[in-house]
């Protein structure tokens, strides 16, 4: 409409005669939106205002016209269109309401001029002026009109609309303000009872305009109230408003009432009356405005004003002035006492639950008027709030000020009243304190609302008066209520008023000093009672600051007696301690809170006879008063932290804390630990605190819990003495060693018996406390202290710590580290602000001292030095600290602890910071040296900790630190270390090294160099420090020498190239120049100079330089040894020397007829062996690999030798076993067997074992580039001496098993004897096992043969499965005993354990009537160690761990079992016979359990193809190895991969062995998943194997049916692979059946469906019958689809031959074992399959038990034949019979 207005402008003119009405109605348009558009646009229209109102008196006939014409209208008659009546009602109400508001309005705007008249209408012309006259009339005339027509608009208030009646209130409003003569006489009547009686509008949103109509109408017709009943129209319609909380519309209506008792017409009313019931009504309003304080304001706001209104007009109502005072008076009276005053004490009352109080304040309210709302006092709790009762008390207080100003008198009455409550309150000693605080809570609203604005009313009329009469009452009564009233009076008005109030004149200083000694100080000090705190309260109220010092000077006289105390301690009265006490903490806090606010005090609180009372109490013996504590702490102050105020001087504290500090020392030295004692030591420092004596340990224990006491009420004190150098630090220590010693009784104390727990109970008790006191001590609070007392206290606690380790011995030691380690913690937490705090804490940690270290010393200018000693006599203790050191660096981390000098913070950043060099690589030796400890090692805790920390952080310097003084110190002992040198190092090996630095040494750089922390560069500087100290001028430095073997063996690889990077002649030509190579050269050549090793009597240097050598060629394996290769490049120098060297020892050897069996050198010669054989093979001759082949037999036979002795010595020992009851006996027997191995030879079957391996691998090599006979390696040469070495082999490969197999045999605990004797020699089995997984078919026959022939009570295949399952497994054996097993030519025997013999019975039938169900061959018997897992497996390892042992076994079991039922032929009665096993005795369990390794729900993903989903790492393992074990039909690729286990593995070996379940037992597991109930697993299964498995089996069944051949003209098979269909086709003579097979995709959990799509000649009933022996085929065939036809079609073949079928399952070959039916029935003369007549009787017993005949009424079977089968189901079912068939 503007947009309109600003387009057309003036030529809007011509149209607005027909706008107007609807643009001002538009105006007053209930929405807003609309209302403002249409305001906008008129004032665009018209911008002046005089414009504005030109325009409406232009067209004023028009606006009252259109006006008139909406109030015409009716709902129906608004609209034509359809609309619902509702609506159309709601349309009508907004048109009425908006008319009458635009009238209301119009008016206002006529007549009461709301336009101003501008400066340009003043000089408009008197035409101008005559039209706007005559407008103005005519707009009166229209109005009048529309009044009279209207009826005065009554009927419009009587709508039902709101906003009809509201703004029909407007209008009337508006035509009685500006046409009042419009009301004539004759209808004022009728017009006064709307308007006056409109009181009872209940509706809010009418009030406001309905309050405008009234007030304006009894203002302009005051006559009107004369012509009704005013009691009925007026006042009880008004009185029901009033009742009814105005209807909602307080905030509207209260302020108004002030204006409507104006403009009542006084003759109209009574006064008196009118005013009590006015005020009763609107009083019991009250509780409609109890939740919302803006209505509470308001209706107090109404309250006060009417009540003042009434009383500054009382003359209206009252002639005289005693009638005047007497109406005030009762409004006083009835109002203000009778309903606020009584509301008041009321809400206390409520608030605080008091019955007696309740009581005696509705008797002291002498009330007329009866409160309309006596509500329970439930009902006021509810309503009751705190907001209600101070609205209610600023509202009394305004009007008691209102009072005031107009008659003094008539504020005593109230004064007079509230005097009375408060005596009555003050004599009832037994009440609560609480009834007092409406009293209280008022005053301090008189001093809010009153007080502080001026007023002295308060005090002279009303506090003043009540305080003097109370005051006998305090004197007389012990009354806390009227103490305290004092007491805020005080706080009020000021000590020095109060005190003139309570005397009646005003004193000068010194009779007030005088009235406080004599009547205040005996009255508030006077003996303990329940008004005592109030008393107190009252007195230090009452101290003046011009005379403070007096009267505390007079407080403590009066309480202290100066001639008694300090004469003996402990005689300062009790009752007046315990005062003083209360009085001193009062007087704190109110100092504390002044402060806190931000005040001043001034006071000077401290008095010489408060130090001497504090000296002797201190100083005085049990038995204590519970005031002496109370006393001290109170003078003491500190029981919070910003508490400073000080009562007793600074040396008297000093004193007091010493006493304490004494008290603690003297409990500490009665502790039953020995390191709590030697502790005290330290907290003396060289001052006497020397402990005090006492007469027995329960007086010590009463002094500790009095200092205690003390101490937990004054200990933010210690702050201001913090400077005291040692007492603070003493006695915090002395806290923190208790609570110690408290964790260490609480451990020990179950372990004690009743007499002990009694000698420690009352200590135990006090330790607690302590422990309680401790724990409330925030760390804020000590690193608060200064730096002096934190690093003295931290000092003393990490000693304490050290002792403790050092010298206790009263508790196991991992408890020990645990709870020191804590403390450690928690030391650094409280005390350290920041780095260099802690690490100066740690350097005292780790500070020297007679037990510690052992082996490297701190030194502050070298950094380190070895220790001259190593006494074994400190050892333990040494290592028990280095486990508290590494449990610490768990805890805090490396950084913190070993690298401190790279630490930022306490979060272990790095810092490039100078002034910090705490780095402490001499700990990290000192730890590596000691190797173990209790709950740790080198190798598993430090190392780790180590290689992570240098990973993150460069660190080279600490790293070259450590290997430097490890370096030193293996120079310094200068011992060998034992290892192989053949192999790359292994931390297994590093733990066999004596000699500790090269042990940390070489563990050390293993560690570097295997995490690639240190690489070449590294390797090349430390080989030239090793070359530096090698040779001492011309001569060899033997302790280098000997080392350097053993850091070669890690250095080598480093230094070299590898053997596969020898291409590359660039690096080797830079290798021939290299130190290394060099060295190597120089080595290799003084080696070759030595005598040769079968003339050696004594190594001497000979020996490490032929180590040395040795070390320099190690040999690289692949993993499980399946493979080994020489580790490094060599120049042709280095082979040269090397093959020089091995040929000087052949030649020797071969021409010397005595072998040299030392066994030094056996073993370097066997090495040498090793090496040359990886290195120099090409070098090597027929002589030379003989030599190598001989002694390699000689070695490994020597240890066949021993292996087969201790087989032998364990088979004795457990036969000998059933002789002897004791296993003990038999177990010591077992260890004695195992014991006897002797790791030498050991050792040299190794060397030989890797020659062999090495020798092996370069046959094969060989043979295939070689094939002419000068070929040295050509295999016919060494058929015989490899077969022999073989042999040896498997014999040891089969006696270690043997040996378990017949321990296992006797128990579990046998068994892991034996089986751990293989742990201390895990290479040497390695090889054993790699070369038994590549020995020949033929190798193990024999092997297993001479097992057998042995004669052991366990033979080859015991062994092999005591391998498998070992309890203390070595994967490599483990692998290989499961392909022995799983291979031939064990395979065949490794699972039966028997046949069952045929029993007597009708042979003819070929078929055994107790065992129907299978073949002539007998029943399927597993071997014991395989069966028991297959046939009962444990539930309980559904519970178990994913990885756990028995978990692995049963995996193997199966695997094992489904890798022969594999390898046995599809159709062979042995197959059929296992799968039958499996069907009656296998625990389908195992599928649930393979289930739980492939957390199948992670991938069931909606909607999402296989592709698209990114499996979780255990099921993408899991559904590869399904699909590689369908595709395989094997699991060895699992088994090869499972060690060492992990989740990963065991869910790898997991998938392969479901899938291989689904390929060859499909039936069994289809049997399995229909069983599942709940549907999303089974759900997630079908996806899974829908996915990943049923594709393949899918295409493999189809290519097996499309490769099948089934040779018969009478049957053809046709395979769509695209709609994996099988469509077979029978046909025979003139009959034919066409049958489709159709896979589903999730093959095989779901069935095959088999549908009949073509039949020729064949009647329905034989259709449905071979459709269904179809079903039964391809459904119950473990195995291939293809069988399943073939045997199908063979049934047909039979039928068609004149077979008959059994009568039971309509088939003539039976479904499971592929039998005929044979036998025969002698009644019906069927015949059966002896499977399907051996389950009927369980059939017709199910169907007996449900009440028919089932079965057995349709099929006429002799009883004889059940009876014969099974006698128990017939008796049973013989019973049954009887009851259903008569």
């Amino acid at each position: 409409m503007t947009n309109l207005v600003n387009a057309v402008g003036r030529d809007l003119a011509p149209h607005l005669k027909p706008l107007i009405g609807p643009w001002w109605f538009s105006q007053f348009d209930s929405v807003y939106e609309v209302s403002q558009t249409a305001k906008r646009s008129f004032q665009t229209a018209f911008p002046a205002q005089e414009k504005r109102l030109d325009a409406l008196m232009l067209y004023a006939a028009e606006i009252f016209m259109y006006i008139e014409e909406n109030l015409k209208l009716t709902p129906q008659s608004l609209s034509d269109k359809t609309i619902a009546s509702d609506e159309l009602e709601e349309m009508h109400q907004q048109v009425v309401s908006t008319s009458f508001l635009a009238l209301a309005t119009l008016l206002d705007v006529f007549v009461s001029g709301q336009f101003e008249r501008s400066d340009s209408e003043n000089r408009i012309g008197e035409s101008k002026h005559a039209a706007k006259a005559r407008a103005m009339a005519m707009a009166v005339s229209s109005a009048e009109k529309l009044f009279s027509t209207h009826k005065y608009f009554l009927d419009f208030l009587k709508s039902q609309s709101p906003a009809i009646r509201s703004a029909a209130y407007s209008v009337l409003r508006s035509f009685i303000k500006n046409i009042p003569d419009v009301v004539n006489k004759g209808d004022m009547k009728s017009i006064a009872v709307t308007i006056l009686g409109s009181f009872q509008e209940r509706n809010p949103a009418c009030h406001s305009s309905m309050w405008q109509t009234v007030l304006l109408f009894t203002k302009r017709y005051p006559d009107s109230w004369t012509t009704l009943n005013v009691q009925k129209i007026i006042l009880s319609r008004l009185w029901d408003f009033l009742k009814n909380g105005c209807f909602g519309s307080q905030q509207v209506s209260y302020p108004a009432l002030v204006l409507f008792l104006d403009t009542v017409p006084p003759k109209a009313i009574v006064g008196e009356k009118f005013f009590l019931q006015f005020f009763q009504n609107l009083w019991a309003g009250r509780k409609l405005s109890y939740f919302s304080n803006v209505d509470q304001l308001a209706f107090f706001g109404g309250v006060e004003e009417c009540f003042l209104w009434g009383l500054r007009n009382a003359s209206r109502y009252c002639d005289g002035v005693d009638a005047i005072n007497r109406f005030q008076r009762t409004l006083v009276d009835e109002i203000i006492i009778g309903l606020l005053w009584h509301e008041y004490l009321l809400t206390a009352s409520s608030k605080y639950q008091d019955a007696s109080f309740s009581e005696s304040i509705m008797g002291s309210s002498k009330c007329s008027i009866e409160p309309v709302d006596m509500e329970s006092r439930e009902t006021l709790n509810v309503k009751y709030s705190t907001e209600y009762e101070e609205n209610l008390g600023k509202c009394i207080i305004r009007i008691l000020s209102g009072i005031h100003c107009l008659d003094h008198d008539l504020l005593l009455v109230f004064c007079s009243t509230f005097q009375g409550n408060c005596l009555d309150i003050f004599q009832q000693t037994e009440c609560s304190s609480q009834n007092a605080e409406w009293a209280v809570k008022f005053l301090i609203l008189l001093d809010q609302h009153a007080v502080q604005k001026g007023e002295t009313w308060p005090l002279v009329k009303l506090v003043g008066p009540t305080l003097k009469e109370s005051f006998t009452v305090t004197e007389t009564l012990d009354s806390p209520e009227s103490v305290r009233f004092i007491v805020v009076a005080v706080s009020i008005f000021g000590p020095r008023k109060i005190i003139q109030e309570l005397i009646s004149f005003d004193l000068g200083t010194r009779q007030h000093l005088q009235y406080f000694n004599e009547r205040i100080i005996p009255l508030c000090l006077k003996k303990v009672g329940p008004s005592t705190a109030a008393r107190l309260d009252l007195l230090l109220a009452l101290l003046d600051e011009e005379c403070f010092s007096e009267q505390w000077n007079s407080i403590i006289t009066y309480l202290i007696n100066p001639a008694q105390v300090g004469v003996t301690p402990g005689t300062v009265d009790n009752n007046k301690i315990s005062i003083l006490a209360m009085l001193i903490e009062k007087a704190r806090e109110r100092t504390r809170k002044r402060i806190h606010l931000g005040g001043y005090c001034s006071y000077e609180w401290h008095h010489e006879l408060l130090d001497s009372a504090s000296v002797s109490i201190i100083h005085s013996f049990p038995p204590f008063r519970n005031s002496d504590a109370q006393f001290l702490c109170a003078v003491l102050g500190g029981g919070v932290e910003d508490d400073k105020t000080s009562f007793i001087s600074r040396n008297t504290l000093v004193l007091i804390y010493e006493e304490l500090f004494r008290t603690l020392m003297t409990f500490m030295l009665d502790s039953s630990f020995v390191w709590v004692k030697n502790v005290c030591s330290l907290l003396n420092n060289g001052k006497n605190y020397s402990s005090r004596g006492f007469e027995s340990s329960t007086n010590m224990l009463e002094m500790a819990h009095f200092s205690l006491d003390v101490l937990n009420g004054s200990f933010f004190c210690l702050k201001t003495i913090d400077d005291e150098s040692e007492l603070v630090p003493g006695i915090l220590a002395a806290i923190f060693i208790i609570d110690w010693e408290c964790n260490m009784l609480t451990i020990t104390k179950d372990e004690l018996d009743e007499k002990q727990m009694g000698e420690i109970e009352a200590r135990l008790a006090f330790c607690e406390a302590i422990h309680g006191f401790r724990s409330k001590i925030s760390k804020q609070f000590f690193r608060s202290l200064s730096i002096n007392s934190r690093k003295s206290l931290g000092t003393i606690l990490i000693e304490s710590i050290k002792r403790i380790i050092f010298v206790g011995n009263e508790l196991d030691s991992d408890r020990i580290i645990s709870l020191c380690c804590q403390w450690i913690g928690d030391i650094f937490e409280y005390f350290c602000k920041d780095q260099f705090e802690e690490q100066q804490l740690l350097e005292q940690f780790l500070t020297k001292n007679d037990w510690w270290p052992l082996w490297v010393m701190p030194d502050n200018r070298l950094g380190s030095s070895l220790k001259a000693e190593n006494g074994s006599l400190y050892a333990s203790k040494n290592t028990l600290f280095v486990a508290l050191v590494n449990k610490l660096i768990s805890e805090i981390g490396f950084s913190r602890v070993v690298a401190a000098a790279t630490s930022l913070s306490l979060t272990g950043e790095p810092i490039t910071d100078n002034h910090l060099c705490y780095s402490r690589a001499w700990l990290a030796a000192e730890i590596l040296c000691t190797w173990k400890w209790l709950g740790g090692s080198a190798l598993h805790s430090f190392l780790p900790s180590l290689s992570d920390y240098v990973k993150h952080y460069s660190e080279n310097c600490l790293l070259d630190s450590i290997v430097s003084i490890l370096l030193d110190g293996a120079l310094v002992q200068g011992a060998g270390s034992g290892l192989s040198l053949l192999w790359p190092a292994s931390y297994d090996e590093v733990e066999s090294i004596e000699e500790p630095f090269l042990r940390a040494l070489v563990s050390l750089l293993l560690t570097l160099f295997q995490d690639n922390i240190w690489g070449k560069d590294k390797a090349i500087s430390l080989f030239n420090v090793l070359l530096d100290k090698l040779y001492i001028g011309d001569a060899t430095n033997l302790n280098c020498l000997r080392i350097l073997s053993s850091v070669m063996s890690i250095l080598v690889r480093p230094l070299s190239i590898k053997s596969e990077d020898s291409s590359a002649s660039d690096e080797c030509d830079h290798y021939s120049q290299s130190k290394f190579h060099n060295s190597t050269v120089d080595w290799l050549e003084r080696t070759v100079s030595f005598p040769p090793l079968n003339t050696w009597q004594t190594g001497e240097d000979m020996e490490d330089f032929f180590q040395l050598v040795i070390s320099c060629f190690p040999i690289k394996a692949t993993e499980q040894l399946q493979g080994l290769k020489p580790e490094r490049y060599i120049s042709t120098v280095e082979k040269a020397l090397l093959y020089k060297l091995f040929e000087k020892q052949r030649q020797h050897a071969s021409a010397s007829a005595v072998v040299n069996k030392l066994p030094l050198v056996q073993r370097l010669l066997s090495k040498l062996v090793v090496v040359s054989v990886a290195y120099c093979w090409e070098e090597f001759n027929e002589d030379d690999w003989n030599f190598v082949l001989i002694r390699s037999r000689f070695w490994i036979e020597s240890t066949v030798v021993m292996m087969e002795e201790v087989a032998e010595n364990v088979n004795d020992a457990v036969a000998n076993s059933s002789t002897s009851n004791d296993m003990t006996d038999t177990l010591k027997k077992l260890g004695m067997a195992v014991s006897t191995i002797d790791p030498f030879p050991i050792k040299l079957a190794t060397n030989a074992l890797v020659s062999f391996s090495l020798f092996c691998g370069l046959v094969g090599l060989q043979q295939k580039e070689y094939a002419e006979n000068s070929n040295p390696l050509r295999i016919e040469r060494w058929e015989v001496i490899k077969d022999r070495i073989l042999e040896g082999i498997l014999r040891l490969f089969f006696c270690t098993g043997v040996a378990e197999a017949i321990a296992n045999s006797y128990c579990h605990e046998a068994s892991s004897v034996v089986a751990s004797s293989r742990l201390d020699h895990p290479h040497f089995w390695e090889l054993v096992a790699s070369r038994a997984v590549e020995s020949s078919s033929h190798a193990r026959d024999k092997a297993v043969k001479s097992i057998e022939i042995w004669g052991l009570s366990k033979g080859p295949i015991s062994s092999l499965y005591a391998l498998v399952f070992s309890c203390k497994p070595l994967p490599p054996l483990q692998f290989a005993a499961f392909v022995i097993l799983s291979t031939e030519p064990v395979m065949h025997s490794a699972f039966k354990c028997d046949t069952a013999s045929l029993v007597n019975g009708d042979t003819s039938n070929n078929e055994d009537p107790h065992n129907p169900d299978m073949s002539s061959e007998g029943n399927v018997r597993l071997r014991e160690e395989i069966s028991h897992m297959i046939e009962k497996f444990p539930q309980e390892v559904l519970e178990m761990d994913l990885v756990a042992s028995e978990r692995v076994n049963v995996f193997l079991a199966w695997s094992l079992f489904l890798s022969h039922l594999g390898s046995l032929p599809s159709s062979s009665s042995g197959r059929e016979r296992m799968v039958q096993y499996v069907q009656d005795s296998a625990n389908s369990v195992i599928l649930d359990c393979l289930l739980q390794h492939i957390p199948l729900e992670l991938c069931m993903v909606p909607g999402s193809r296989r592709k698209d989903i990114e499996l979780p790492a255990t099921v993408s393992k899991a559904a590869t190895a399904a699909t590689c074990a369908i595709r395989t039909r094997s699991l060895l690729f699992c088994i090869e991969s499972l060690w060492p286990v992990g989740t990963e593995k065991m869910a790898s070996l997991a998938g392969g062995i479901f899938g291989l379940m689904l390929h060859i037992l499909p039936a069994y597991v289809r049997g399995w998943f229909s069983d599942i109930r709940n549907r999303s697993t089974s759900s997630a299964i079908e996806s899974f194997t829908k996915a990943w498995c049923s594709p393949t089996l899918i295409t493999n069944e189809l290519s097996q049916i499309k490769k099948a051949s089934f040779a018969d003209d009478n049957f053809s098979i046709s395979v769509r692979k695209s709609a994996n269909e099988v469509v077979a086709t029978y046909s025979k003579d003139e009959t034919g059946i066409d049958l489709v097979i159709r896979l589903p995709p999730s093959y095989p959990l779901r069935p095959v469906d088999v549908d009949c799509t073509r039949s020729l000649g064949i009647s329905e009933l034989k259709q449905r019958k071979w459709l269904m022996s179809m079903k039964s085929f391809v459904c119950n065939q473990n195995g291939a689809l293809a069988e399943a036809i073939q045997i199908w079609k063979s049934n047909f073949d039979k039928e068609f031959e004149g077979v008959e079928e059994c009568p039971i399952c309509y088939s003539v070959i039976h479904t499971a074992n592929h039998s005929l039916p044979r036998l025969a029935c002698k009644t019906c003369k069927h015949k059966f399959h002896s499977a399907c007549l051996y389950k009927l009787p369980e059939l017709a017993l199910r169907d007996l038990a449900v009440g028919t005949l089932g079965s057995l009424s349709v099929l006429h079977v002799d009883m004889a034949l059940f009876m014969e089968l099974k006698p128990e189901i017939f008796a049973m079912m013989d019973e049954h019979i009887h009851k259903i068939k008569p």
